[in-house]
């Protein structure tokens, strides 16, 4: 109940402020006119863009499964509604073929549509404000060479008043920063790179900093890792134990680019998507530069987190075709299970037999006791595109009980991450629920 009450003040206080801010904070337009003058018009231009686009991983949120590119419709299941990511492709009546350059870069640094509308924050607007005007002209320039698709976004289904866009103007201003990016003139040139990529255009805090009431990052538990649509986004900060301060340089270059770290396993998930539509492109100055400003981030520990074992049982397996004789006296349900659908592609030893993105040492799915991403991934399956080819684990949810999988991943977790875990049918259930 207090929960419920603090919320029902929160939104209050956001309605108060937005009613004052209708009539006191317009949504002018700015004079782009000087930054385009430095944006010259050409296919180096577009060539530019492209890259941003790719770095702040527009194509993964504007695109609908196998659909047209940039076409939207994509949707997003939120706790006050569900809202769909709109088309940005160049089509003059469902896309964005009509904004001008001005328009583009409000909608980008402040959340305003071209209408005057304000846009909900799923839109990383909040982050985007970090992009200099130049990067975001560019943007556009290579979103209007694109073929334009003619896509009509479906309309929010937002609760009241989370479905009056007005509220959004308070919002805006308790947590969207000003414009424009400030190098820290007490930092590197690299670093400060880092963190143009890290905290605007990748946005990366928008999955791995947890939300407060009102649904805006909370400032105090920076990168410490939150859970989004049933996966969670691990603490990126630079604490040794629940973090990734343990890790070298060359692990977190690896995990960003290819979406897998010798001895920390690979990503899934959301995080998949990041690798496959955008950190796979970036680079190798801006991954490094990504991973010197993750380097920096202050330590601490997120909710749920425990410390991730290199060294489990599983890696005293003779081989990685065969587990511990006294794990075979056990036979148990998750055993088997792991033994007949599981065990050729990740080996009894965790060390991946086709694939080192099947590596399961290291990993901190196979260390969450909860299971969190691991059920989703037994369930739903993973699929990412690397530089080195696709790389696919097909979905068990349909050919397993809730009991079944509950077991598999028990096991899975004692077996690879050395920790004890109680995941139910009930907490399968649940998971299922979240596709």
């Amino acid at each position: 109940m207090r929960r419920i009450g603090l919320a029902i003040l929160a939104v209050i206080v956001v309605v108060a402020v937005g009613a004052a801010a209708f009539f006191f904070w317009p949504a002018r337009l700015e004079d782009v006119s000087e930054a385009r003058s430095r944006v010259p018009a050409g296919e180096a231009t577009i060539r530019r863009g492209e890259y941003i686009a790719r770095a702040a991983d527009c194509e993964a949120c504007h695109t609908l499964g196998n659909g047209t590119r940039y076409a939207g419709g994509l949707p997003f299941h939120l706790p006050f509604g569900t809202i769909y990511a709109t088309n940005i492709t160049p089509d003059k009546e469902t896309g964005i073929g009509e904004w001008s350059d001005a328009e583009f870069v409000r909608a980008l640094h402040h959340g305003v549509s071209r209408d005057g509308r304000n846009l909900y924050p799923a839109f990383p607007y909040a982050a985007y404000a970090m992009m200099s005007t130049e990067d975001a002209l560019a943007l556009k320039d290579y979103l209007f060479s694109l073929p334009p698709a003619q896509s009509v976004t479906p309309a929010p289904e937002l609760s009241f008043p989370f479905n009056q866009r007005y509220v959004m103007r308070a919002w805006n201003l308790l947590f969207k920063p000003a414009p424009g990016f400030k190098p820290d003139p007490n930092q590197s040139e690299e670093w400060n790179r880092g963190a143009y990529l890290v905290e605007g255009l990748g946005h990366c805090g928008e999955c791995h900093t947890p939300r407060n009431l009102m649904y805006a990052l909370d400032s105090s538990k920076n990168f410490s890792g939150a859970i989004t649509a049933g996966w969670k986004a691990y603490n990126l900060t630079s604490d040794k134990e629940f973090g990734i301060g343990g890790w070298s340089d060359q692990q977190i270059a690896d995990y960003l680019s290819k979406g897998y770290a010798e001895g920390r396993g690979a990503a899934s998930g959301s995080m998949a998507e990041a690798v496959e539509y955008s950190l796979r492109f970036l680079t190798p100055e801006d991954i490094h530069a990504m991973v010197t400003y993750l380097r920096s981030i202050p330590p601490q520990r997120g909710e749920g987190d425990v410390p991730v074992m290199l060294d489990p049982p599983a890696v005293r397996a003779p081989n990685a075709f065969s587990p511990l004789p006294e794990e075979l006296k056990e036979a148990s349900l998750g055993l088997a299970l792991f033994q007949g659908a599981c065990a050729s592609c990740h080996g009894w030893n965790g060390e991946g037999l086709q694939r080192p993105h099947a590596a399961l040492i290291g990993g901190q799915s196979v260390n969450d006791p909860r299971g969190t991403n691991l059920l989703q991934v037994i369930l739903h399956g993973s699929h990412m595109k690397t530089n080195e080819g696709d790389v696919f684990m097909p979905s068990f949810g349909h050919a397993y009980l809730d009991t079944e999988i509950a077991a598999l991943a028990n096991y899975v977790i004692g077996h690879f991450g050395g920790k004890q875990s109680a995941i139910t049918a009930a907490d399968v259930a649940a998971a299922r629920k979240l596709d």
